[in-house]
């Protein structure tokens, strides 16, 4: 299995604040990989910088073989790279399709009937086929995630970073969303996901890693990562839900 993600040395500083440094860590074709750590991590900076979004001080992002560190983010997107984000903010007044179907178009760069049916794949993918037609701001909070990652799905990536999807939900809402990101990662879709619902992350995950201060703290078996006394101590204290898989 070939090395879909690689990034080596990637750091980041706004003036005297650093969100990423020296920042070195690999995710495998097909598999999942969940970053945890507390507020002020660097974990969505992380994801912005693989995805282009913020350009990086130094270091390099390979992605299926390709070094993409100069790329632009829509470049990114069109090679194969996808994000969900944490608060989900569709076009209020469009409707589902129309949502998802902006996505296909803008991000995947699919035009007409490929466009379609990348936008009822990606619908179907995640079961909102029956509400393609309802305006997205009428949505309850499970499906806007639902919605968003459905947006990202239609650019038909290889590589989906999600940010906090599970963010939330309660209990009962969050054994779909993980049966469905489950899927993903089964269909070859490779994953990372930043989460503090750790047992929603290790009842998917491959692999763990934890950022604090910008630093890869811990990374490797989600269990072990989670009984590092260093993650432990960093953990003190916060609100993270550590509780058993679903």
């Amino acid at each position: 299995m070939s090395e879909m993600l690689e990034v080596r040395g990637l750091s980041k500083k706004f003036g005297n604040v650093v969100t990423a440094e020296n920042v070195t860590f690999d995710v495998r074709e097909g598999t999942a990989l969940g970053i945890v750590g507390p507020n002020g991590a660097g974990k969505s900076t992380l994801l912005s910088l693989i995805t282009g979004v913020l350009p990086s001080d130094s270091g390099t992002i390979t992605f299926d073989g390709q070094n993409i560190t100069s790329l632009s983010a829509a470049s990114r997107t069109k090679a194969g790279i996808a994000r969900s984000f944490q608060i989900p903010r569709p076009f209020v007044d469009m409707s589902v399709f129309e949502n998802v179907y902006v996505g296909a178009t803008f991000g995947g760069g699919f035009h007409g009937q490929v466009g379609y049916e990348a936008a009822v794949r990606a619908l179907e993918t995640t079961g909102l086929m029956h509400l393609s037609e309802k305006p997205a701001g009428q949505l309850r909070l499970l499906d806007r995630k639902r919605l968003e990652l459905a947006r990202a799905l239609a650019t038909n990536p290889r590589l989906i970073l999600l940010d906090e999807i599970a963010g939330g939900l309660t209990e009962k809402e969050l054994p779909p969303l993980i049966e469905l990101i489950r899927g993903l990662r089964d269909s070859g879709v490779t994953v990372v996901w930043i989460e503090h619902i750790v047992h929603a992350l290790t009842a998917v995950v491959d692999e763990l890693m934890c950022l604090a201060i910008g630093r890869v703290l811990a990374i490797g078996d989600p269990q072990e990562v989670m009984r590092s006394p260093e993650v432990i101590e960093v953990y003190l204290g916060s609100t993270f839900d550590l509780g058993e898989a679903s």
